[in-house]
Parts: structure tokens; sequence; C-alpha cells
């Protein structure tokens, strides 16, 4: 039985949720989503809160209902408050800038590597060139533009250089000689 489908979904104020067929939209102060949730799936809007329930008894079903009731969560906490996800860039002379809606990146080859956001997604980098933070409502498309960036040159597994999320540990290895 799936204990996160069945958990309400608490509505702020100023967000409003329709659903018509098999299509759920959610509109706040940010924007609007919308998702197509799986047959089987009900979902429906009373007293505030919105409540995901499923329509059969299979293994595929309660997984169904979990995963509509996580992705229909993210879009409410998404059209209230965003997202973002932040990126360190470490190694010398590594840094990035932003020109409108396009990422530019000097990584150590022989050219800078130009990154086009997609629409949903804005983007800004500190002073000294070496963060960058993704801001957005979709969460799915936040992540997966940030492991997009992160792939253009990932951590070194000697030396740490590269494009990392913030936070991330990378685990270094001894090189040759080894560390004394």
């Amino acid at each position: 039985m799936s204990r996160i489908g069945k958990k309400p979904i608490e509505l702020a104020q100023g967000i409003n949720v329709e659903v018509k067929e098999d299509v759920v939209r959610v509109k706040g102060p940010k924007g609007e989503l919308a998702y197509t949730f799986p047959e089987g799936v009900k979902i429906t809007v009373a007293d505030g809160k919105i409540l995901v329930e499923r329509g059969f008894e299979t293994k595929e079903g309660r997984a169904l209902h979990g995963l509509a009731r996580s992705l229909v969560a993210n879009m409410v906490t998404g059209v209230s408050q965003g997202y973002t996800r932040t990126l360190e860039i470490k190694g010398i002379g590594y840094r990035a800038q932003v020109r409108g809606t396009t990422l530019s990146f000097t990584l150590g080859y022989s050219h800078p590597v130009e990154f086009q956001l997609p629409q949903g997604v804005a983007a800004t980098v500190d002073e000294k060139q070496t963060t960058v933070t993704l801001s957005g409502i979709d969460k799915q498309l936040l992540g997966q533009v940030a492991a997009n960036i992160r792939k253009l040159r990932s951590p070194d597994a000697y030396k740490g250089k590269g494009i990392r999320y913030a936070g991330e540990k990378i685990k270094l290895k001894a090189g040759k000689t080894g560390k004394k």
C-alpha cells in the first residue's frame, strides 16, 4: 500500500487546481504547470486539499499512485515557492558567464562551451564566476538542466576539477605516487 499516495496535498492561498479528464493544471503566483496522470489514478480537489486515489490494486497501480501524488505535490510547491539548484565550478581558470538565456563556460577546453537554457529555467552567476544558481518552477526540468551542465565537465577523480553540485563530496584517488 502506498503511504506517500495516501497523504493529502495542502493548497496554499493563491493556488488554483483544475482537473479535466486525465490532466491536472496547477496555477500559482510563479506560473502554471500541467501533468497528464496515468490511467487508473483519480485526482480530486476538496476543502483546500488534493487527494490522489488509485483505481486498481496491482504492483504497477500502487507505484503509479505514489508517483502521481509526488509529481502533483512538486507542481504545487513549484508554482508557489519555486526550486533552485546550485552548481560549483572548481579549477584554475574555470568560470561561467550569463548572456541572456545562454551560459558561457570556460572549462579548460580550447574553446568556450555555450549552453542554451530552456524556457522556464533562469540562471545567475556570482561575482567570482564560480557558482551558478539555476531557478525555475518545474523540478524535473531543473534537475535535468543541472545534470546536463554538470556533464559538460564532470569532476575529475584525481584533482576534483570540474562542475559539481553544491555540497557534493568528491572522493579523490591517490594517483601514481600515492598521497603521504
